[in-house]
């Protein structure tokens, strides 16, 4: 295990020191960060290239979409868990590498490979109990969807940094993650929301950059739906895909930073409570302290 302690993003945070904290980290360590995430970004881009939307424009049953697909089940599914281990590596990188300067980036991306399948099994298990949980928003209706997404996507921040730091029991990793996550609830999915609403934002801006020189070909193609094959030769054209990787490169390590922020953050916390608690018992007060000791007498021996 580490010194999660001597990490320089652990310790108590309010909304803008977390901020702070997540820019500062970002700036420092950017160019690693910025390379294992356009690797992800590549690889989640893959699934456009292998999905031929030309042809399923062209189809015109709903079975034959769904067979065609079903063809393309396997890479895409082997594109999904390359992006996920991609993520457990750069989560691991942010982890590791600032409390100890003497891991390469080889040994992190190596260490980080026993971690792969737990947070597959946890993520699957996730899914599942998503699931129930957006079931539950619907009946509040459009409100209630967002607020089980928020909620979902807040617990879902403290998955990694527990497992990371504290070990990759499964049942472990579960019961800190909850526990964790619901120590400073209301803060937690307030944050989280404001990070999500930058990322949104952020990510509308630089799609809207990488699109500008296309802003002609979209528009023929909402103006006249015909139009709309010269819209998917533009989404697949590859320097379109590359520069949306890049883009995409550029904001993915907000949210591993923003989840460790969180993380150390309730730890801090908890750690604060444990080490309150104790100090208050070692100073509690006895009944026998607010009375005198009995006078001694010449020659009896000391009482301890």
């Amino acid at each position: 295990m580490i010194n999660i302690f001597t990490h320089p993003l652990y310790g108590k945070h309010d909304l803008d020191s977390a901020m702070m904290s997540l820019w500062n980290f970002y700036k420092k360590n950017f160019l690693t960060l910025f390379i294992i995430s356009l690797i992800i970004s590549l690889i989640s881009q893959l699934s456009t290239l292998m999905v031929n939307f030309e042809e399923i424009k062209n189809m015109t049953s709903p079975n034959e979409i769904i067979d065609y697909l079903r063809q393309k089940i396997v890479p895409l599914t082997i594109i999904m868990l390359l992006s996920l281990l991609f993520n457990v590596i750069l989560n691991h990188y942010i982890l590791i590498k600032p409390v100890d300067s003497s891991a390469g980036t080889a040994g992190i991306i190596l260490k980080s490979f026993k971690y792969f399948l737990p947070y597959l099994i946890i993520i699957i298990i996730f899914s599942f109990a998503g699931s129930f949980i957006l079931v539950l928003g619907l009946l509040a209706l459009v409100i209630g969807v967002f607020f089980a997404i928020l909620y979902l996507l807040m617990i879902s921040f403290f998955i990694l940094p527990v497992m990371m730091s504290e070990g990759d029991n499964i049942g472990n990793v579960i019961t800190r993650t909850i526990k964790l996550s619901h120590k400073n609830l209301w803060p937690n999915l307030g944050w989280s929301a404001v990070i999500i609403l930058i990322y949104l934002v952020l990510s509308f801006v630089l799609s809207g950059l990488v699109m500008l020189p296309f802003t002609g070909t979209f528009f023929k193609a909402l103006i006249n739906p015909e139009n709309t094959s010269s819209l998917i030769s533009v989404a697949t054209n590859p320097v379109v895909i590359f520069l949306s990787a890049v883009s995409s490169a550029l904001l993915m390590p907000l949210f591993p930073i923003f989840s460790f922020i969180l993380y150390f953050n309730a730890r801090a916390r908890e750690e604060e409570i444990f080490t309150g608690s104790d100090e208050s018992s070692n100073n509690q007060i006895k009944v026998e302290d607010l009375y005198a000791l009995p006078k001694k007498e010449e020659g009896e021996p000391e009482q301890n």
